[in-house]
């Protein structure tokens, strides 16, 4: 085998631009092809990131009241709508709210275990509702109980109310009170007043999907505040394998309750629509990335291509000389696939070390992941049958060229 390496070393010397402009090539597209498959992966994951409510048979109607009214007069309709909801043969349960899973909403605040905290434990989520919330979203209440009609509060505007007791994550009790022992104690955001934590459900995602890959994207709380503004989500469950009808009959029930009012077809539907717009860029950057790493792979292939095509074309010559000097068609063949595999070793190497360099940049750069060294394995080895793949048809041409041929072509 060095026998044959050494003069493939020698001849690729004589082509120094052509060699080093191919293992350039193959470098970069594995740096690049390694980080978007890498990409592509985790976008890919989360897309299926569970929410942990009942999303087959959620519907979403985003309300704004027509005209000025009352926070009393609001919270009266509210009221007289939840009732007429609650009554549809379609409906499980329904709850107002000023958001929900996947909405791209951002209401966050700091939680701390004591009020005296200079730096915040974590940052969680929060969703206001009713009593019916837990029911209506779906989630699992894993310990302490929901709340009761007697702690819902009201609340006219955004203005600070912290509600005496308060509902948890699993994610963000563990969090805050690692031992397990959340249940009845209390945490504080946005004031010295304390909330008590009177239950912990399984999962509840953030509103905002962007927080998907960070360690606190299950840390949420629920509060017991139904708010009487000019705008809210009313969140509908219905009966199982019966959303279409609840999609049909909750508008109709709401505009038979008052003709006030305005739906936003673009924010509400079914959760099935909304998970849809939610990751509709996500989406859009897997399949971007999977058309570059396609088109820089066809790039490669067809640069390989040529640039053997071009030197079996330079070497007939040389090729004829070997043939008559004894030279199989296997020979010719393996020679070529040789001298190619060492210029993708040469180019596979610079490109590991680029594929690394890249990763850490977005890693500080945008908080993306580090690099599974799988992905590199993968790229390498796909580069490397690629590169073979892409050889095989010049060399099997210059294999065929017969002695005779090439000293006539002299």
């Amino acid at each position: 085998m060095s026998m044959q390496i050494k003069p493939i070393l020698a001849a690729l010397r004589q082509h120094k631009a052509g060699t080093v402009l191919i293992a350039l090539q193959i470098a970069l597209t594995l740096a690049i092809v390694c980080n978007a498959l890498f990409i592509i992966q985790q976008r890919l994951a989360h897309l299926s990131e569970p929410t942990g409510i009942d999303e087959a048979n959620l519907l979403v109607i985003a309300n704004q009241w027509a005209g000025h009214r009352s926070s009393q007069e609001v919270g009266a309709q509210i009221q007289a709508d939840l009732a007429a909801l609650r009554q549809l043969p379609s409906v499980r349960d329904a709850s107002p709210s000023d958001g929900y899973p996947l909405s791209g909403g951002n209401w966050d605040n700091f939680v701390m275990r004591t009020p005296e905290q200079l730096k915040p434990t974590t940052d969680a989520s929060v969703y206001m509702g009713d009593e019916h919330m837990l029911d209506t979203l779906g989630v699992k209440l894993i310990a302490g109980r929901n709340f009761n009609a007697s702690e819902i509060m009201r609340m006219a505007s955004r203005q600070v109310v912290i509600p005496p007791v308060v509902i948890v994550t699993k994610a963000l009790a563990d969090h805050l009170y690692p031992d397990g022992s959340a249940l009845g104690k209390p945490i504080y955001s946005m004031s010295t007043t304390p909330s008590t934590i009177i239950g912990i459900v399984e999962r509840l995602q953030r509103q905002n999907v962007s927080n998907w890959s960070k360690p606190y994207a299950y840390e949420s709380l629920l509060w017991p505040i139904r708010e009487d503004t000019d705008g809210l989500f009313y969140i509908v469950r219905s009966k199982p394998g019966q959303l279409a009808d609840a999609m049909r009959e909750v508008p109709k029930a709401l505009y038979a309750q008052s003709r006030m009012r305005v739906f936003d077809p673009k924010i509400g539907g079914s959760f099935a629509q909304i998970r849809q717009r939610a990751y509709d860029s996500d989406r859009g950057i897997a399949i971007l990335m999977g058309i570059i790493s396609v088109v820089l792979l066809a790039i490669t292939a067809a640069g390989i291509v040529g640039l053997t095509s071009f030197w079996v074309g330079q070497r007939r010559k040389q090729i004829g000389v070997r043939r008559a000097l004894g030279a199989t068609r296997s020979d010719i063949l393996h020679y070529f696939l040789t001298e190619n595999l060492l210029i993708s070793v040469g180019g596979v190497l610079t490109g590991t070390v680029l594929a690394i360099g890249i990763n850490l940049w977005m890693v500080t750069r945008f908080e993306m992941a580090r690099l599974s060294m799988d992905y590199v394995g993968t790229g390498v080895i796909l580069l490397l049958l690629l590169g073979q793949c892409a050889v095989l048809g010049p060399a099997l041409r210059a294999s065929h060229v017969s002695p005779v041929e090439a000293t006539r072509s002299a």
